[in-house]
């Protein structure tokens, strides 16, 4: 871990570690799913490796995403007082009632903007539907599969429309959310396959490496940044399986898995 502060970009995402990204976009410094607990238990899961870079690496911060709240391995201790701490969080509705007042609920298909500082007007954050967990598993009084997750698509004028998909195992979602945002140029894809052997029957609750691969086509983006493949011991598939997935797909000239710390461009 460093404590060295990342270097501000004009449009580019580093992945710290499981599912947390920095994504810098029309002047604004964006971290999603904030994880930054030290390696060790975490209830009926266990986190392996820390992130590549500290919260006081981060400098000023505009906005948290928070798919989800209710597992440590989307929203640990210390990533739960760095999203208290923000000036915004955009998640879902139950989420935002347990965080705080800076929380902004969004429903699927609801949007949120927020001013731009490069001067471009709003960037808009749109809230789209995630599943965390097979199509059939069981759902919920709120008729969730596991529990609320929300996904986010980032867009604004001159800037590529990037979609970060959160805890999701549907590619029929995915299908849903190309169909709506036909023009998303980057895809930020939480893989790994997680499993947890008391849920589901420890069928995967995000997209296995195949998944991911056929997501990528589905969206037709041009750049896809994998993230929430390693970390923690419940993920099951990890680089290998997402490289080999992309090359038999035809698909290895889009994945980006750069060093954890790294920025990818977000510009072809």
């Amino acid at each position: 871990m460093t404590s060295t502060e990342l270097s501000r970009q004009e449009c580019a995402v580093t992945v710290l570690g499981g599912p947390t990204a920095v994504i810098d976009l029309g002047g604004l410094r964006i971290v999603s799913d904030p994880t930054f607990d030290e390696p060790g238990p975490h209830g009926y899961l266990t986190k392996t490796t820390g992130p590549a870079a500290e919260e006081s690496a981060l400098g000023r911060v505009d906005m948290v995403l928070v798919s989800h709240d209710e597992h440590p391995d989307n929203l640990d201790a210390r990533g739960r007082t760095f999203a208290e701490a923000a000036p915004l969080v955009v998640t879902g509705p139950l989420a935002a009632g347990r965080l705080g007042a800076r929380a902004v609920g969004l429903p699927p298909w609801s949007c949120h903007r927020v001013p731009r500082p490069d001067g471009g007007g709003d960037l808009t954050v749109l809230a789209v539907p995630a599943v965390h967990g097979p199509e059939d598993g069981e759902r919920d009084a709120d008729g969730n599969v596991n529990c609320e997750v929300t996904g986010f698509v980032l867009s604004g004028d001159a800037l590529p429309t990037v979609y970060v998909s959160g805890d999701n195992a549907s590619v029929r979602t995915v299908a849903e959310v190309s169909r709506r945002v036909p023009d998303i140029g980057v895809a930020l894809l939480h893989a790994g396959a997680a499993r947890v052997p008391a849920k589901f029957g420890g069928r995967p609750l995000s997209m296995d490496s195949r998944r991911v691969a056929a997501a990528a086509a589905v969206l037709g983006a041009g750049i896809v940044v994998a993230a929430h493949y390693d970390g923690w011991t419940h993920f099951s598939e990890g680089l290998d399986e997402l490289r080999l997935a992309f090359e038999e797909a035809g698909l290895s000239s889009l994945l980006r898995v750069e060093p954890h710390g790294s920025w990818v461009p977000l510009r072809p």
